[in-house]
This record gives structure tokens, sequence and C-alpha cells, in this order.
């Protein structure tokens, strides 16, 4: 035989001469989820490893993540049921806690770099990324940009360095794009939820916030699984409105999608390994069935090869102790 491929894979030296993809820790994100209080730091049950922070402890883990090479965070807060309603005002707030903390991260720590997700479920008595109409139920998409907007120049205003809005409203980018450089903040990057699809893989995600829907569900804004050429449609809007860079969401159940994406678009690719993703792995590693260090390294590397630019996923942490 004049061709044997396994030549290029007879030592780990050479394979490492010939490898195609690696993950760095420079491409990853780690996701946090701060609250109200202080010395917390709650274990969510169904995400093993992850926690909500109170202010005091985030901060503490922002400087152990950044003492392991992680140079962005994406925050996440969890409100309580008092301060939500109907169109999300606390999202707007000065002494909500997720501009509070914005504000603590970026004076502490000015290198670590800060994404704030846009959207209002997180706030909204309904539990939905925008406005309803509770007498039709129908979430309201124009209604709800400015309030977006909004968000992101308050997040901006906190010292945020990437919004990513997260809803998927219909013309979210554009508006918030112009709002963000009519008040100052041209230089604010943002990361939109491009093609963010109706998934079951959410489920310890909103565990963690109380964020779930009250009523009904989010397929008629999020996309529908079914689809891929959707989600081309969905990145050439964001593109043309403005966006820096475009996500998937979910990442392991989507690498399609982030592959039509990198070869058929010009900007960075971020892909979300989510909550379900992650839960899943640590439950069968739990059980001994897999191993966790093992499956963690392959899982990214898959989205790294489908062509991610950037990861954001519960892993970054332990897997730069490791790097």
């Amino acid at each position: 035989m004049q061709n044997r491929p396994r030549r290029n894979r007879k030592n780990q030296t050479i394979r490492n001469f010939v490898s195609e993809n690696k993950v760095e820790v420079g491409n990853l994100i780690q996701p946090l989820f701060v609250l109200e209080g202080e010395n917390i730091k709650k274990p969510i049950e169904s995400m093993p490893g992850q926690f909500r922070f109170s202010l005091d402890n985030l901060l503490a883990e922002v400087e152990e993540l950044l003492s392991l090479g992680v140079q962005t965070i994406a925050l996440f807060p969890a409100i309580d049921e008092d301060k939500k309603d109907s169109r999300g005002t606390w999202s707007r707030k000065k002494e909500n806690i997720n501009l509070k903390s914005i504000q603590a991260i970026k004076e502490k720590f000015p290198e670590m770099m800060v994404m704030g997700d846009i959207a209002l479920d997180p706030y909204s008595s309904d539990g939905h990324d925008g406005v309803v109409n509770h007498d039709t139920g129908e979430i309201l998409n124009d209604e709800t940009l400015p309030i977006l907007a909004e968000m992101a120049v308050c997040q901006a205003q906190a010292g945020v360095d990437i919004v990513g809005p997260s809803d998927m409203m219909d013309g979210r980018i554009g508006t918030i794009r112009r709002t963000l450089d009519g008040s100052g903040f041209k230089n604010v990057s943002i990361m939109s939820y491009t093609a963010k699809y109706a998934s079951a893989f959410y489920g310890p995600f909103r565990d963690a916030l109380d964020s779930a829907p009250k009523f009904g569900d989010k397929k008629t804004y999020q996309m529908d699984p079914a689809n891929s050429r959707e989600a081309l449609r969905e990145a050439l809007l964001d593109i043309e409105e403005g966006a820096d860079m475009l996500m998937v969401k979910p990442a392991m159940a989507y690498l399609d999608i982030i592959s039509k994406l990198k070869e058929n678009t010009h900007l960075p690719i971020a892909a979300y390994q989510v909550s379900g993703e992650y839960a899943m792995l640590n439950a069968a590693a739990q059980n001994g069935w897999l191993d966790l260090d093992q499956v963690r390294d392959e899982s990214l590397l898959s989205i790294k090869r489908a062509g991610a630019d950037i990861i954001l996923t519960y892993f970054a942490k332990e897997f730069a102790k490791k790097a």
C-alpha cells in the first residue's frame, strides 16, 4: 500500500503535527449566575459544579477564572419574583443585581470581558422573552424592541463589553445597534443569538433562573429544530442589522447549523453548549458510564471542528484547569 493514513497517527507528536482543530481556553466563555444577597454560593442541583453566586462570591469566582486564563464571562441574573412584571421593568433599574454585578466586575477586574444577556424572561412575570398580550397570549414583537434596546444601553452604562440578545424578536439587532450608537456606545459589541432553537435542552438553565414560561412555550419566536435554511436567513438579517458575532444555541445537537453559518458568512461564529448538554454528560459520568474529562474535551472539540470560533460552556473553568 502506498497510502497508509495510520502513519500520521503513530505517536502523539505526529498526531499533534497534523491535528486540524484545537480548543484553546481563549475560545471559551464561562456563563455565571448571580443573585441578591451575601455570602451565597448555592449549588444548582441539575447542573453539577455550577452555582448561583451572590456578588461577593461572584467576584471571587471571576478572580479565579482570570487566574486560569478564562477571559470572558456571560452573566445571567436570578431575579426575585416580587421584582418581576409583564414588561421586565426591573431590568432597567440601576439597583438590579445584574447591573450592579457588571459594574463591580469591571471596576475590580477591568481585564475580564463581560457579556450581558438581553431578554425579558429573567425579569418577566410571564417568563417570556418579550411583552405578552394577555388577551391573546401573543408575544408582541415590535412592542418589545425598545425595551430590549433600553436594557442594552443600561448594561453598556454599567460597563458591559458585549450584549447578547437572546430573545429572538425580529429586528432587535438593528434596534439595539442604533440605540447603542445613538447613546454613545459604538464600541459595545453585539453577539446575536442568531439561531436559537426551541430546544428541550434548556431545562436546567430555566431551573437556575426560575425563568420558565408561566404559560405556553417559546415556539412562536425561537426556531423550529427541523429547520436549517432558516438559520442562514436569520444570520443574513443579523449581519445586515449590525451584529458583530453570530451564535448557534444549542451546540451539540446543531453542529450542522454551526457549519452552515461558518461556510456562508464571514462573521465569527459562537456556539452555546447549553445546560442540558452539560447536565447530560455529567449525569452519565456520575453513573460511571462515561469519563467526564474525555467526553468534555471531545464535545468541545466537536463544536470547534464544526466551525465555532467561540464556545459558551459551563465546562470552561474545568477545561482551563487541565489545559
